[in-house]
């Protein structure tokens, strides 16, 4: 979902998607809801992990972590 997060706010900033939309427009709540459908497996995962593998559990939360973070990125260097 991060990745397809990111797929849509560079397809927005390059086709000018939502450009005179009055609010936010309909990339920004595709976006946000992406972000949110998260939360549920991110807790699922954190809840069933493995915690006797904790390196492992740590390393996937970081990449996840990551994913998000890098699907913020472009929203915050085009100020959108």
């Amino acid at each position: 979902m991060s990745l397809a997060a990111l797929l849509l706010v560079l397809v927005a900033v390059a086709t000018g998607w939502d450009e005179g939309a009055k609010d936010e427009g309909s990339a920004a709540h595709i976006f946000h809801v992406l972000i949110a459908l998260q939360i549920p497996f991110i807790l699922a995962f954190l809840m069933t992990a493995n915690w006797k593998r904790f390196l492992r559990v740590v390393g996937v939360v970081s990449l996840q972590a990551a994913a998000v973070a890098m699907a913020f990125a472009p929203v915050r260097f085009f100020k959108l």
